[in-house]
């Protein structure tokens, strides 16, 4: 019983961490070395199992192997496409915007339309006067020079896209 024991010990120890790392891979973000180390403690686990008890032990032994990684990858699925990881406290399910939060620059389409004149040569970007202020614009593509009398046609976030009047 000793020297079963003492046999197979590394093969199980091994088999079983590696079937774990592998596994804690899957849940894990990126190709690590979870993943590497796993893989490489289960070929160690076969290419003893081959030593010591031969080729057709060890082939059973892979497929028990792929049968168990194939199971995690499908359970792993199975809970992302259910959404159990919608319920986790560590996932964001809403964005900061929903809950009144700021999205970290002012609305700046309450400008559209407004009409102002270039401060700099717009080449297409440099600097346009609306209402006593200053503020970043940029053309359709069209050289403007300053002193050029614009008016805003678009806003997509920060980038307020002007027009010569």
């Amino acid at each position: 019983m000793v020297d079963f024991l003492v046999t197979n010990l590394p093969i199980v120890i091994s088999l079983v961490v590696g079937t774990a790392l592998v596994i804690l891979e899957v849940f894990l973000p990126g190709f690590g070395v979870p993943g590497v180390s796993g893989l490489i403690l289960l070929a160690v686990g076969v290419g003893i199992t081959v030593m010591n008890h031969g080729m057709l032990a060890a082939l059973g032994v892979l497929i028990v192997l792929i049968a168990l990684i194939a199971i995690a990858i499908s359970v792993s699925l199975r809970s992302a496409a259910k959404g159990a990881l919608d319920h986790s406290p560590l996932v964001l399910t809403n964005t900061a915007l929903e809950d009144g939060g700021d999205n970290g620059y002012e609305d700046m389409r309450v400008l559209l339309g407004r009409v102002g004149k270039a401060s700099t040569v717009l080449r297409p970007s440099g600097i346009g006067e609306f209402d006593g202020v200053r503020l970043n614009v940029v053309t359709e593509g069209d050289f403007l020079d300053a002193q050029s009398d614009i008016r805003i046609v678009s806003v997509e976030g920060r980038r307020i896209v002007v027009r010569k009047v």
